[in-house]
């Protein structure tokens, strides 16, 4: 019998696949347990009408995340952090503390985890900070780190 799933099932097939089972496993397993559907016909319309949405959403996410990338280019976020008598920094900056400036200074929600620091920043000046948008778009933060 074709069904289709609607949940990951180990050893059997990912959410969205069709698959072949025998007709017992899928009346008292995929049925019962609401794991699968009869690949009917209106079943299966109903999974391309619902795959060609999905699809257009990440375009439309992936667009998104296209142009505020190019929108970063152009930004800078101000961070102060304590120094000694020498210019030398107490501490670091976090990337916390970034995503707390971006949300105040420029307006814009980056979260602190998609932030990638290749190292902290324990410096003063100029630095470039890459923010992951999407998982195919990746745009660049200048962070001025600046003695308060």
């Amino acid at each position: 019998m074709k069904v289709i799933l609607l949940d990951d099932v180990k050893s059997l097939g990912k959410k969205g696949e069709i698959v072949n089972t025998s007709d017992s496993y899928a009346r008292n397993v995929l049925f019962a347990k609401k794991l699968a559907l009869e690949a009917t016909n209106k079943n299966l319309n109903d999974l391309k009408l619902r795959n060609k949405h999905k699809e257009k959403v990440e375009e439309e996410n992936l667009e998104a995340a296209k142009e505020l990338a190019k929108k970063l280019e152009g930004l800078k976020v101000e961070v102060k952090i304590k120094t000694g008598k020498d210019g030398k920094a107490f501490g670091s900056v976090s990337t916390k503390e970034i995503s707390a400036a971006a949300k105040d200074q420029l307006n814009l929600d980056l979260d602190k985890k998609k932030m990638q620091l290749d190292e902290s920043i324990k410096t003063l000046g100029v630095h470039e900070v890459q923010v992951r948008l999407h998982p195919k778009v990746t745009g660049i933060l200048r962070v001025q780190v600046n003695a308060e």
